[in-house]
């Protein structure tokens, strides 16, 4: 139990003269000092938890903690079933490449982009290629064409060492 609480301040870990209590059932009990709302815990065989530490004076529920601490967790899990994880899948192409493999991978970019993922489009330049980025531009302009439908730009073609990149977003309907 005392593991689980590190976040909290509870019974008697709580310093404060005067706190402002909140019943179990969610009721303003007022300002009490803390030796009473704490034998109104006890006798209620439930937990004073602090939790409101910064308020004056500080605010105090009584309740069962490992419930709460319980609950929580249940609605950090629910939450993350929610939500939606976006994953960057990278194409690779090379400055030698030929239009009828552009539209085979530009295929493939499309498939990633309905299912809701990003797509990072990198362009290799090898050796004396690194003088050719008006080209590796073309290619990433001629590669968007046959995507405009389905992506938007995230992040505009640039170069990056041997590199020249560009991420596309699906987009939201």
């Amino acid at each position: 139990m005392e593991a689980i609480s590190k976040n909290y301040i509870i019974n008697e870990k709580i310093r404060d003269r005067e706190i402002r209590v909140i019943s179990k059932d969610g009721e303003q009990l007022g300002i009490l000092p803390t030796k009473e709302a704490l034998n109104m815990a006890e006798e209620s065989e439930l937990d004073l938890v602090m939790i409101s530490p910064n308020a004056k004076p500080p605010v105090c529920k009584i309740m069962d903690l490992g419930k709460f601490i319980y609950e929580q967790s249940k609605k950090e899990k629910e939450a993350k079933k929610k939500q939606k994880v976006i994953n960057i899948k990278e194409i690779r192409v090379s400055l030698t490449i030929e239009e009828n493999d552009i539209a085979i991978k530009a295929k493939k970019a499309r498939k990633f982009l309905l299912d809701g993922d990003k797509v990072k489009v990198t362009v290799r330049f090898r050796g004396r290629e690194m003088q050719l980025g008006d080209i590796a531009q073309k290619i990433l302009d001629n590669f968007l064409g046959k995507l405009d439908d389905v992506c938007i730009m995230e992040k505009p073609a640039k170069r990056e060492g041997r590199n020249m990149t560009m991420i596309l977003g699906p987009k939201k309907a």
